[in-house]
């Protein structure tokens, strides 16, 4: 099961990459990754048909299931929702994604 993480990108929106990348990531497998976290990607938005990209960052959260993923956030949802102040003034829209190939 994959979980996407999307960052919007907006005129007022601010996002510090560097600690994203450094800091929060690591902090996500420390947390959750003894709770079915797989893998991470990071995705940096450059651009869309349209032009500007409308997300910042998009990550895909690998987990062995859905219930992984529950887990996990049930043990260490403050910590790593605690953290995103420090990196952005969004809040990420989260979704919940089965592989299909």
């Amino acid at each position: 099961m994959i979980v996407t993480v999307a960052y919007p990108k907006t005129e007022s929106s601010t996002f510090d990459h560097a600690y994203y990348v450094d800091k929060h990531t690591k902090l996500v497998q420390d947390m959750w990754g003894h709770h079915g976290l797989k893998s991470v990607r990071i995705l940096k938005g450059t651009g869309s048909l349209g032009g500007s990209a409308d997300f910042e960052i998009i990550t895909l959260l690998e987990f062995t299931s859905h219930e992984a993923f529950l887990g996990a956030v049930g043990a260490h949802a403050d910590e790593v929702m605690g953290d995103i102040k420090n990196f952005t003034n969004v809040q990420p829209l989260v979704q919940f994604n089965e592989v299909v190939l």
